[in-house]
């Protein structure tokens, strides 16, 4: 089994996200989804989300693209990753928190695994924090 691991928040689910997972999908056979918890999502976004963990990760539990949902690590991003050792990790194509150490921490876990940037879909119209400003214009 090739198993793909990809990493997000998911708090309003739209076109992109299901792009993303289909990509990511591609790339194996399993596709695990590491949420981030609502404290990571604060920290790296300066708030928090508009659905808390247990609703998104409940939202993400429904995709049948999706084999398995994981919460994410709230001491070490990468501990994860050495816990389910994925084939691929699959980043969005705007990723950039916890990126930066991906690799040497791939090797620091003797993982051999394969790295790849999804493509984005239409980013001028499904990005989660376009359709906040959307929503919050219209209220």
């Amino acid at each position: 089994m090739k198993s793909v691991m990809i990493f997000g928040t998911f708090d309003i689910l739209h076109p992109g996200h299901i792009a993303l997972f289909k990509q990511a999908r591609g790339y194996g056979d399993h596709l695990t989804v590491v949420l981030a918890r609502d404290v990571t999502v604060r920290k790296v976004k300066g708030s928090l989300p508009l659905h808390d963990e247990k609703q998104r990760r409940e939202i993400l539990a429904h995709i049948d693209l999706i084999d398995r949902v994981v919460m994410g690590d709230t001491d070490n991003a990468y501990r994860i990753i050495k816990r389910v050792r994925p084939r691929v990790i699959a980043l969005g194509y705007d990723q950039t928190a916890f990126v930066d150490r991906l690799e040497e921490q791939l090797k620091e876990f003797k993982l051999p695994a394969k790295i790849v940037r999804l493509k984005p879909h239409r980013e001028n119209k499904h990005k989660t924090h376009k359709i906040k400003r959307l929503l919050a214009q219209q209220l």
